[in-house]
């Protein structure tokens, strides 16, 4: 296993820094509350990691193993260690324990004596710790509770049912976890491992201050003609009053602002003007330029960066209904992208490494937006980091989903502290768009018995949750849209936007869940489609990883074990029948399901973005996996592209070609989201599957300023193919060139009349050469979704799953992610097309 995905621990870019630190990062003791199982605690990490480190549970990914580690999540655990404090520290007349985040149930006691309580994985905490220190040797231990136990606890106490989600076929049915502040996905999905995990997240430190300590720093820009005011604001608490000053450093400038400080919380202003400011744009439209931000008062310092940038949310009425669109410095800008959720289910794996390659790999494929969902969490500052640098736009969700919620006053309190600090200490990153309130709360109500026959009164729950979460934010963060719930119609409108398509945001599952065709999605035109999705198996190389051979076959029941969705292997098999001829083998079953998901999605994709502007945004489901499982991502866990990302590269290109076949009818459009208006050629090619061109036109297309799609034209497919036979035999292949601001931007594209399974392709023989790390495809015939891979070396080809044609060879360059020889690359190379597959 290459362990670079799990290196290079969380970091905090805006932890302040004090005049005396103690850091608790590092090697804590840890044993269950009855002493068994003790070994070595990383914090920050986990305790399924500590104990997987230590050989005393099975990881828990491999075969079916999740039933052996149930028990971790049912104990109590305790983790401890000693540290020295010395007289100047203890001299300070404040020192506190900073803790940003901590799963979830925890007691802390230094020296025997209890500091503090925690219950919110969502919350930073911080405890006055000064009258329990000594000078010398001290001890700091921290219960972690049972949040099985809990949830167990609170569910008894409750005067009527709160129903959530079950969504796993496989593995454990924790009850009443929708209880509990914690990640849902914690308790399982129908993508995800059920690990309750517990553990330190992020920094765990002690911190001596003389004059206030930091408790956020958050800014306000004004735009105008050239210049940007930004109105930055620190809230600070002082454990004594006195005169201080607010030092704000930014783009070559100080400002002093003098603060009178009383004795608790304090807030302090401070403006600076910069001029001719250097714009950040999402990816695709300008650069990132990120500018650094100090503010400091008395002994602490919180350094960011910021990317200036006039970002709106457009949700008027219309002819249609209300749209949804997403404008940035004056832009509109068609959203590209998918949908987010944590990167593993081991949170000490939760690092800046694995952020990185899976945002880098969102930028690739030219994405400018992820929506990080509400069954996950607020993710490390290492991520959103990431974004700003990358230019992915962040639609983000609170951690709420496809549940019911108490709306009892101790809840809610507690929900109003966690979307406070959470939006205070991410509302100055760029890449955050707009504030959701839950992923599918307003569908639950009718998705349960209870509510069914109650629905007044988790009607009145769920407004009352939805008015603590929107008083939240619109305090805490003036400057953004808050979006209520997904889907919906827009603030102030909860329409059932699952199944109308004219206002704000829709989710669109009747391909995947109700089993209709591809071209179902010709209709439905979403004016934002934030969910739809449709799910193949792992590679081959991931499958290695956690089923034995001997079960390889999709129906064995390691193989079931990895599919969380009830019936998702059968409705892969399904849909083969009806698109494809049955593959021969396991690894070909493999490829096909990626070439299905592909298809599925590419048809969505391309199809919305020639409904510009009345669709201005595709978010599929998901990007991502954090455990390996067959799923609806396109990146296989640890980060491997699977054929559907390939695929998002081109279908989320700056300029695509498309064509589109409603019944009798092809369509071909070109769809522009350059910034300069331009012009493009189309180049449409007949093709029989014998290697021949049989025509070929020329179209010259006017692509228009800021963006738009543009029909070349519309023909009978007896234009192309007169009889049945001749749509077996022939297919068309669309091009386009377009050059703009100096960049030639090319696309390609393959269009059958017919299904997959109906066309006579020919037994095509791919010759494979290599030179050094890049690989030259030929063929004598057409061939399919060629895809090569490089067996168990980690790594993507910049190109992937093409078309290949006759006389056309293809240059396909692979940029490895480990150390590899030339000659032990070439000998992992296998490849498939469709024609090979049965």
């Amino acid at each position: 296993m290459d362990l670079r995905w799990y290196t290079d621990a969380m970091t905090t870019a805006t932890t302040p820094a004090s005049s005396s630190l103690i850091d608790f990062a590092g090697a804590w003791q840890l044993r269950d509350a009855d002493g068994g199982n003790a070994c070595t605690l990383s914090v920050p990490g986990d305790v399924h990691s500590a104990l997987l480190s230590a050989g005393l549970i099975p990881d828990p990914y491999v075969g079916m193993n999740e039933d052996a580690v149930q028990w971790v999540g049912e104990r109590d655990w305790l983790a401890e260690r000693s540290f020295q404090v010395d007289a100047a520290t203890l001299a300070a007349p404040s020192i506190y324990l900073n803790a940003d985040a901590l799963d979830t149930l925890c007691v802390i006691t230094i020296n025997g004596q209890v500091l503090g309580e925690t219950a919110n994985y969502h919350r930073r905490y911080r405890f006055e710790a000064k009258p329990l220190l000594h000078v010398g040797d001290n001890r700091i231990t921290i219960r972690f509770r049972s949040p099985v136990a809990e949830v167990t606890l609170r569910g008894a106490k409750l005067a009527y049912p709160i129903p959530h989600s079950f969504n796993a076929t496989y593995g454990p049915k924790i009850k009443h976890w929708n209880l509990l502040r914690k990640p849902a996905c914690h308790a399982g999905w129908d993508w995800g491992i059920c690990l309750q995990s517990l553990g330190v997240r992020g920094d765990l430190s002690l911190r001596a201050i003389a004059q206030a300590r930091i408790e956020h720093v958050y800014t306000r820009q004004e735009h105008d003609a050239g210049a940007v005011t930004l109105h930055v604001t620190a809230e600070v608490d002082a454990p004594r009053a006195g005169s201080s000053t607010l030092t704000i450093v930014i783009d070559g400038q100080t400002v002093r602002v003098p603060a009178t400080l009383s004795v608790g919380a304090n807030t302090v202003h401070g403006v600076v003007t910069i001029a001719q400011p250097s714009l950040w744009w999402p990816n695709g439209h300008g650069a990132q330029p990120l500018y650094d931000l100090t503010v400091s008062i008395g002994d602490e310092r919180i350094a960011k960066k910021i990317g200036l940038r006039d970002l709106r949310v457009l949700n008027e009425k219309d002819e249609i209904g209300r749209a949804l669109t997403v404008q940035v410095n004056g832009r509109d800008i068609f959203c590209k992208g998918a949908n987010w959720i944590p990167t593993d289910a081991l949170p000490q794996r939760q690092t800046r490494d694995a952020y990185a390659e899976l945002i880098g790999s969102a930028q690739q494929a030219n994405m400018n937006m992820l929506r990080v969902w509400g069954g996950g969490q607020f993710e490390a500052d290492a991520f959103y980091e990431l974004c700003d640098q990358h230019g992915i736009m962040l639609w983000h969700d609170f951690m709420f989903s496809c549940s019911l919620y108490p709306s009892e006053a101790t809840f809610l309190a507690e929900i109003g502290a966690e979307i406070t600090y959470q939006i205070k200490r991410l509302r100055d990153h760029a890449a955050i768009a707009l504030w959701c309130g839950d992923n599918e709360n307003v569908g639950a109500l009718t998705w349960f018995e209870e509510s069914k026959k109650s629905r007044d009164r988790y009607l009145i729950d769920f407004v009352r949750l939805d008015d603590t979460r929107g008083a939240a934010a619109v305090a805490a963060d003036e400057t953004r849209t808050y979006w209520p719930s997904s889907p919906c119609a827009g603030p102030g409108d909860f329409s059932n936007t699952w199944h109308q398509d004219g206002s704000g945001d829709m989710h669109y599952w009747s391909v995947w869940h109700e089993g209709k065709s591809f071209d179902a999605y010709y209709d439905v035109k979403p004016r934002f489609c934030s969910e739809f999705g449709y799910q193949s198996f792992n590679s081959l190389d991931s499958v290695k990883t956690y089923c034995p051979p001997d079960e390889w076959n999709i129906t064995s029941p390691t193989m079931e074990f990895h599919q969380r969705n009830d019936g998702g292997n059968r409705r892969i098999n399904e849909m083969f029948s009806r698109y494809f001829r049955m593959p021969v083998g396991f690894a070909e079953t493999l490829y096909l399901s990626q070439v299905q998901q592909s298809l599925a999605i590419k048809t969505a994709v391309e199809y919305w973005r020639t409904l510009r502007p009345q669709c201005m945004g595709t978010l599929y489901w998901q990007l991502n996996d954090l455990w390996p499982v067959a799923s609806w991502a396109s990146l296989e866990y640890r980060g491997k592209w699977k054929q559907l990302h390939h695929h998002a590269r081109r279908f989320y290109a700056p300029v695509v070609s498309v064509a589109v076949q409603k019944k009798d009818d092809v369509e071909v459009w070109a769809v522009s989201d350059l910034g300069d208006a331009t012009h493009a050629q189309v180049t449409i090619e007949l093709w029989s599957f014998t290697g021949t061109v049989l025509s070929t036109t020329t179209h010259q297309v006017a692509l228009p300023k800021g963006g738009g799609a543009v029909k070349v034209g519309a023909w009978p497919v007896t234009d192309f193919a007169p009889t049945t036979a001749d749509r077996n035999e022939r297919f068309l292949q669309v091009s386009l060139t377009a050059t703009a601001a100096g960049i030639t931007h090319t696309h390609a594209n393959t269009h059958v009349f017919t299904e997959w399974k109906r066309l006579r392709l020919p037994d095509a023989k791919v010759t494979v050469k290599t030179n050094g790390l890049a690989v030259t495809l030929s063929t004598a015939a057409p061939a399919l979704f060629v895809h090569l891979n490089a067996d168990g070396v980690r790594g993507e080809f910049d190109d992937n799953s093409i078309t290949l044609l006759p006389g056309r060879p293809r240059t396909l360059t692979f940029a490895a992610k480990q150390d590899v020889t030339p000659a032990a690359f070439a000998a992992t190379l296998s490849l498939l097309h469709l024609r090979a597959t049965y």
